[in-house]
């Protein structure tokens, strides 16, 4: 499995932005995380079938969908604050014969100015 991620970039606070997570094939569950300079990764949303889970401190602010058609997840961001700057990753897990294997995309950069 292979996850591409993309459409970060440097939007003013207050602003917009939607990443896209493509993944190679099919998935039923795939998760956003970020990862601030400094900080540990966290867990941001997972979209698996047509239930979504978002954190609670983006809820209202972030809402994560998916196109089958395209093998794509996204996650809607709005009203983006300072304190959102960070890496996000999406990321999925298939098991396979009692093994768990991860799977992470490569990353891709929001900057939140004040």
């Amino acid at each position: 499995v292979q996850l591409q991620a993309s459409g970060g970039g440097l939007v003013q606070a207050g602003g917009s932005l939607t990443l896209s997570c493509a993944a190679s094939q099919s998935i039923n569950a795939i998760g956003w995380y970020r990862q601030a300079p400094g900080q540990q990764r966290e867990w941001v949303a997972t979209i698996f079938g047509t239930t979504t889970v978002v954190e609670p401190s983006v809820k209202g602010r972030f809402t994560i969908s998916r196109d089958d058609a395209k093998n794509t997840v996204y996650l809607q961001m709005n009203s983006l604050k300072p304190e959102d700057t960070a890496t996000y990753y999406c990321s999925t897990d298939q098991w396979r014969n009692g093994v768990r294997y991860e799977y992470w995309g490569q990353g891709t950069l929001v900057t939140v100015s004040s």
